[in-house]
């Protein structure tokens, strides 16, 4: 309800963080959009102004030298864990990117093609014979993990352990348990400390290996600190684990439920690039990023005061019907859906938005290739978590 106003702003009091239905938080998203372009969201104790429609957020996005990542979430604008290089804004953030863009660029991720490939494959024979699994929690979070060692140049070998610690993490963070998330992360700052350890005895090419590249990394002729690359590769981890393990159980949602579809990509592997497309169009994860005013400033008629939290609203941009026609409904040639905001946009543009592709299709078109039908298995209640988009459970059967 919006029966209020805030400095001339409508207000509304939808929270976005709570557990619910599959696919409910996309419905608020869609109705706040639609009710006001603008609106102040009073459900946080510092409250925020929402960019809600495709072009105000695309705008918003290039507002970054007043408009930092001081907040990166609107929902929690308390910066928490220390992430970099996203807490970096100016010439700070350019030289960070600028070291680590290599790793994650069209031509390094392409070279990483081969052994996502081959572990994909080996996570879906490892699967098939059972005829059921858990998705989420037996394939959609294993299948990233491995990658993100691999992508360190560290052992894949390790991926079960690592797993634990970072899922303990995860949880912990969320549940709002500091002292569980601090035992978790503590597990898995040793772990990248012995590598560093490894590293710094044995260096490895740092034209291709992570690890020595950071530590051979100079800023301004002085290297990174140690608690830096932890910070970084920490980021790099929660980054990158939870937002794959989230759109594989939103994709593989679609695909259960609509037979048309999953035959399409099923009979045509060469529509699976254009399917990622619009998979991250429709189910953005991250549907909101934060940001904060530096000083005052008028917006497109909306009046921002210093200290302001500003909402950019990725999920409502992503299905703007001023953008995208019929924009609640999967279109698998979609003209221009590319032109999605799943990633974010300005500077602080997902760095990992080319390997998170690369993920997506090579799942695609490798479970399709062996599990081409599945279901979701029966009396199955799915529900979504608030914040940051996931499903906590995707039971799928198929025949075996």
């Amino acid at each position: 309800m919006t029966d209020t106003t805030h400095r001339g702003c409508p207000v509304t009091h939808t929270d976005y963080t709570g557990t619910t239905p599959i696919y409910e938080h996309y419905a608020l998203l869609n109705a706040d959009r639609e009710r006001e372009r603008f609106l102040f969201n009073d459900s946080t104790e510092r409250g925020f102004y929402m960019l809600q429609r495709y072009e105000d957020v695309q705008a918003g996005f290039q507002q970054h030298q007043n408009w930092t990542t001081a907040v990166r979430s609107a929902l929690r604008p308390g910066l928490g864990e220390p992430l970099l290089p996203q807490d970096l804004n100016g010439e700070e953030h350019l030289k960070l990117r600028k070291i680590l863009n290599q790793f994650f660029a069209p031509a390094a991720v392409r070279r990483l093609e081969p052994l996502a490939t081959q572990r994909c494959i080996e996570l879906i024979e490892e699967l098939k014979p059972k005829g059921s699994c858990d998705f989420v929690a037996e394939f959609a979070i294993r299948y990233p993990t491995d990658l993100f060692l691999a992508l360190l140049g560290l052992p894949v070998s390790d991926g079960e352990q690592f797993l634990e610690w970072s899922e303990d993490m995860f949880s912990a963070m969320l549940a709002g348990e500091p002292e569980r998330a601090a035992a978790a992360k503590k597990n898995i700052i040793e772990y990248f400390e012995a590598a560093l350890e490894d590293r710094t005895a044995n260096p490895g090419d740092p034209e291709t290996d992570m690890v020595t590249r950071l530590l051979e990394a100079r800023i301004d002729d002085e290297p990174l600190t140690r608690d830096q690359i932890h910070t970084i590769l920490l980021t790099l981890m929660l980054a990158g684990l939870d937002t794959t393990r989230s759109a594989l159980g939103y994709i593989y949602t679609h695909l259960a439920t609509h037979d048309e579809h999953r035959e399409e990509i099923v009979e045509d592997p060469d529509l699976i690039g254009k399917a990622v497309e619009e998979f991250l169009r429709l189910y953005p994860l991250v549907f909101q990023a934060g940001r904060e005013v530096q000083s005052d400033q008028e917006f497109e008629g909306l009046e921002l005061e210093k200290g302001d939290v500003v909402w950019m609203g990725i999920g409502q941009a992503n299905r703007d019907p001023r953008k995208f026609d019929d924009p609640d409904e999967f279109i698998i040639d979609r003209p221009g859906a590319n032109q999605h905001l799943a990633f974010g946009g300005g500077p602080h543009r997902c760095l990992g938005m080319h390997l998170a592709r690369l993920e997506l299709k090579v799942v695609l078109e490798q479970w399709h290739e062996r599990i081409p039908e599945y279901r979701i298995a029966e009396g199955a209640e799915l529900t979504e978590r608030g914040g940051q988009l996931t499903l906590s459970t995707l039971p799928l059967e198929w025949e075996v």
